[in-house]
């Protein structure tokens, strides 16, 4: 590993004990990932847990061919359900798949229960993101249950262009109907809906949020 790469490591992982960003450094995998890579499934035991340094992962769970987004993992964040599975030693209940390219440094969950243990800063930085994700699902359900489809579609909208920092958003009408668990034609008919309404606009570039 390059000096600035892992100069840019140890600024990423600054809230860590430095003994602990060293372990870390010496005995975890760095991987370069593509677009589209899947790097976990449900009912797969995790064996790593992987903390983005650059990139973005989408997390999900799927149902009858029916895929329901739970969160994205941005940069300098991880999964807090692979770890919980990896400590467990229990299979993984979501899928995971690289948004964009992805720099991720791969924890074994061997070491990740050591670490725990002997570094508790590693325990509140995992607490930290359990939390955030608890209210990220919470809001997720009651969306699920109480919000109308047009008002999750641009929620959805505004959210995917944020994180991949991306106007317009190159997205099919199918992409989105399996990432909110509905049919493509209802998310057709919302769009064409929301373009004539000026809140969208759609061409060959993508989808455009006005």
């Amino acid at each position: 590993m390059d000096s600035l790469l892992e100069e840019k490591i140890r600024k990423q992982l600054r809230l860590l004990d430095p003994k602990l960003v060293d372990e870390i450094l010496a005995s975890s995998e760095l991987l370069d990932l593509p677009a589209g890579e899947q790097i976990l499934r449900q009912g797969q035991y995790v064996k790593v847990v992987p903390i983005v340094l650059e990139g973005l992962i989408k997390v999900f769970s799927r149902f009858e061919e029916k895929e329901l987004l739970l969160y994205y993992i941005e940069p300098n964040e991880s999964c807090v359900m692979s770890f919980s599975a990896a400590l467990e030693n229990a299979p993984s209940e979501v899928f995971a798949v690289t948004e964009a390219p992805t720099k991720a440094i791969l924890l074994s969950s061997d070491r990740l229960k050591e670490w725990t243990k002997a570094y508790p800063g590693l325990n509140r930085l995992f607490f930290t993101l359990f939390n955030t994700r608890y209210s990220e699902l919470i809001d997720t359900i009651n969306h699920l249950l109480y919000q109308r489809m047009d008002v999750r579609l641009i929620n959805f909208l505004k959210e995917r262009a944020r994180v991949k920092d991306q106007n317009p958003l190159k997205l099919s009408h199918r992409q989105i109907a399996q990432e909110l668990g509905t049919a493509r034609e209802v998310i057709t008919r919302i769009l064409k809906r929301l373009e004539s309404d000026g809140i969208v606009q759609q061409d060959t570039d993508g989808i455009h949020i006005l």
